[in-house]
């Protein structure tokens, strides 16, 4: 295990009002609770951020999602516990998140998918959800921020 580079992430007052001025606009976005924190779960997945991971494991949890759901959003292409709008939300977190993959990542096709279950309010908060996901989770692992730190 390595050493936190930060000892206390909270202690950064300014940096936490403006994050939280951020995730206010996103749930105010009308998407699903849950779907944002599937969301959430599933960037931090990709991008490896355990600090994240776990937040998102108890975010998920508090929002309602079951156990079983949040254990299987890594396969959540295959899994029959995800709808059509979640698989939506899910495609373009993924698209967005592993955007050095390919050119054009974020296809017409997801886009379009998206389109069908989420109107343009609720598109920019997705968007805007996988943005500050990959915004943390790049901050947190540079950071080295550990598992079950809690952000207050």
């Amino acid at each position: 295990m390595t050493t936190p580079r930060i000892q206390n992430a909270a202690t950064q007052p300014d940096i936490t009002a403006a994050i939280q001025h951020l995730y206010k606009q996103v749930y105010a976005g009308g998407v699903p609770r849950q779907t944002l924190e599937l969301v959430h779960l599933r960037a931090s997945q990709i991008n490896g951020c355990s600090a994240c991971v776990d937040a998102g494991g108890v975010s998920g949890a508090k929002a309602g999602i079951g156990t079983d759901k949040l254990l299987a959003v890594a396969a959540w292409y295959e899994h029959p516990a995800f709808d059509d709008a979640e698989r939506a939300a899910l495609a373009l977190t993924e698209a967005a998140t592993r955007l050095a993959d390919r050119p054009g990542a974020v296809t017409d096709e997801i886009w379009a998918e998206a389109s069908e279950h989420y109107d343009e309010r609720q598109l920019g908060a997705l968007v805007l959800m996988v943005a500050v996901t990959n915004f943390f989770n790049r901050i947190n692992t540079t950071l080295r921020v550990p598992a079950g730190t809690r952000w207050e």
